[in-house]
């Protein structure tokens, strides 16, 4: 990492020292803890209907510098932004459409947890981009998990800050999300994906390809799915499920149903909602052989699995944008390229792609000169590594 990265540990000593006298006055008692953001390799929109995701924590971080304080207020200065956030944690108060909503609804629900909490001045900063449905949001309530234990480790393991997590985005934010991005950011691991079962919570390492890189890719869009947009797709799978459980009690989830079964009831529902339905169906398979041909090093099965998994939030979730599929487009007709899909939950956002090293800049290349052409969009792309999740930075 360079010295003059936002995220240097010592970059952000040096900041909380110049804001907090308390810091200056005593350096050796500023801690400084990190979550990473994600990438989701495949299983999009699956994690809020119970179903398979295959996420990798990635080197694109959310740091927070601090010191713990006994008062019970909070003041948190931002690199992104000139009005630090402040409040009490005995009365939190009503959220107010800013980055500080995710911190002051994790404070919520850890003391609704029974997990201790303590006040803490800081200083954040990211090399999350936000908007570019990398998990800015989960990054920076998994680091505030840790920032407000106001101890070495939260009380509690990764699983349980990832659900509280989700349960201030959920109920604080007002966004339904599954618990795919926060579970990622919390139980990362280097090198590796991890498949997780989302109705069992029951994860397993998928190590990647170690003569593969990830990289990101992002369009220049804002990913915009969020509030109405997402929670409209959220209901339109619950309305198939609600549709199908009449005639199968024992479906409580479009976890529960196969192409066949779908197939049987597909008259019945509206066709928006079919069509939303058969995306999760069929994404849910997916995952589980993506899995398989990742283990087995059957990287032409992965490549055909990322086309599909793309095609199917293209057209029948209908989260992609001309951006998404002109990126998409342009990686998958680059030599070396071995797969590449929209992430994320949509219009906007990035892409992912498995990339021989050999072949990183002549993709980098296309991205800055082709894909800005056919767009008028200002492209960025990452080589990223899969690290571990959050945690302390010695």
């Amino acid at each position: 990492m360079s010295a003059s990265s936002p995220i240097d540990p010592q970059v952000l000593r040096a900041r909380l020292r110049e804001l907090e006298p308390a810091a200056a006055a005593d350096p050796a008692a500023i801690r400084v803890i990190r979550a990473p953001g994600r990438v989701n390799l495949i299983g999009e929109h699956t994690d809020y209907n119970a179903g398979f995701v295959l996420p990798a924590a990635i080197d694109l971080e959310m740091r927070i510098a601090y010191v713990p304080t006994d008062d019970g207020r909070v003041e948190l200065h931002s690199a992104e932004s000139d009005v630090p956030l402040a409040f009490d944690l005995a009365d939190i108060g009503a959220k107010t459409g800013a980055w500080g909503d995710y911190v002051k609804g994790t404070a919520v629900e850890m003391t609704a947890a029974g997990l201790p909490t303590h006040g803490l001045r800081g200083v954040l900063a990211s090399t999350v981009p936000v908007g570019a449905g990398l998990s800015s949001s989960a990054a920076l309530e998994l680091a505030t998990c840790w920032a407000l234990s106001g101890a070495e480790a939260p009380a509690a393991d990764a699983m349980t800050l990832a659900q509280l997590s989700q349960r201030a985005e959920n109920e604080y934010v007002g966004v339904k999300c599954g618990l795919m991005d926060q579970f990622a950011s919390a139980s990362g691991v280097v090198d590796g994906a991890v498949l997780l079962d989302c109705r069992s919570l029951d994860s397993r390492v998928v190590p990647l390809p170690s003569d593969l890189v990830l990289v990101v890719a992002h369009t220049g869009v804002p990913r915009s799915l969020s509030g109405s947009a997402y929670n409209e797709r959220r209901a339109q799978c619950e309305a198939a499920v609600a549709t199908i459980a009449r005639h199968e009690p024992g479906v409580t989830s479009l976890r529960d149903v196969d192409s066949a079964m779908l197939a049987r009831y597909a008259a019945e529902l509206d066709p928006i909602v079919e069509r939303r339905a058969r995306h999760i169906v069929e994404e849910n398979a997916r995952v589980l052989t993506a899995e398989a041909a990742l283990s087995a090093g059957d990287l032409a099965a992965v490549g055909r699995l990322f086309a599909a998994s793309h095609a199917s939030l293209r057209d029948l979730y209908e989260v992609s944008c001309p951006e998404l599929d002109v990126m998409v487009e342009i990686a998958s007709a680059t030599p070396g390229v071995v797969a590449s899909r929209m992430t994320g939950a949509g219009f906007g956002g990035c892409t992912v792609s498995l990339v021989r090293p050999d072949a990183v800049d002549a993709l980098r290349a296309r991205i800055d000169g082709e894909y800005a052409q056919r767009t008028g969009r200002s492209p960025r792309a990452w080589a990223v590594r899969a690290v571990a999740g959050a945690g302390a930075v010695s």
